[in-house]
């Protein structure tokens, strides 16, 4: 199915704004959530790619309300279509195995749907972004959850708030693994831990599920953090925003 989508994700520090056109990703935006003025050139931006085209949707996913709102507002003027939201809207295609009274961010189940609708077998899907995400989704498509951990640039602003003498350090990958400075033994230290908490429970989902999947990686800082490492089968940057367009899909097939 070729559909022509905006799709908007939502994040706690950015917000992604991509075009499929026939269903193929043509243009993806990352700007800061909350940031009205750049969302609203985004927004521009990228649905002018499909404006004139007949069976438009606009799709949006979201873990961040404030940043939901400052969408809307933007959109005023900008969007000539009603803005659909995943779960309230239009359900997303996956299974859930969770305790009851679970709620997940719209983000991981995105990523799974769409890691699924790809590879039709196991996987992990690993998030890196404000928050570290380690999901498993099984051979049949559902999502068991998973881990979530800080994020690198979270950690490292930790550090520097919450101490006397560290200083505030942006994420840059390390020189080398022992830090002769405090400075890349920040660095160092997060970098490779948290390539190795993905590594643990890579292989223990492995042991739990009888067999080793294939590994995702989706987020902000997933290039610099995996994109080098034999554990990643691939980086796949827009997973959240093909997840958007698998979830239309899924529900216009209902619709036939």
């Amino acid at each position: 199915m070729k559909v022509n989508l905006l799709a908007i994700n939502v994040g706690n520090t950015r917000t992604q704004v991509g075009t499929f056109h026939q269903g193929k990703l043509e243009q993806s935006q990352s700007v800061p959530s909350g940031d009205v003025a750049q969302l609203k050139q985004a927004l521009e931006q990228c649905y002018k790619i499909i404006a004139e085209e007949s069976d438009v949707f606009v799709l949006m996913a979201s873990v961040n309300a404030n940043g939901a709102q400052a969408v809307e507002q933007a959109a005023a003027g900008v969007i000539d279509k009603p803005i659909r939201r995943v779960e309230k809207d239009i359900p997303i295609p996956v299974g859930r195995q969770l305790d009851r009274e679970t709620i997940v961010g719209e983000d991981r189940l995105l990523n799974a749907a769409a890691a699924y609708a790809v590879l039709k077998q196991t996987c992990i899907v690993v998030d890196a972004g404000t928050a570290v995400t380690i999901d498993l989704v099984d051979g049949e498509g559902t999502f068991h959850g998973g881990a979530i951990a800080p994020g690198a640039r979270l950690m490292l602003s930790s550090l520097h708030q919450h101490t006397a003498q560290l200083p505030e350090v942006t994420l840059e990958k390390p020189l080398e693994p022992i830090g002769h400075n405090t400075v890349e033994a920040m660095r160092t230290a997060i970098y490779h831990g948290l390539r190795g908490m993905v590594r643990e429970l890579t292989e223990q989902y492995a042991e739990n599920i009888g067999t080793y999947p294939l590994v995702i990686a989706t987020g902000g800082d997933a290039q610099l953090l995996f994109e080098d490492y034999e554990l990643i089968d691939r980086v796949v940057p827009d997973l959240t925003l093909i997840g958007l367009r698998v979830t239309l899909e899924a529900y216009l097939r209902e619709d036939e």
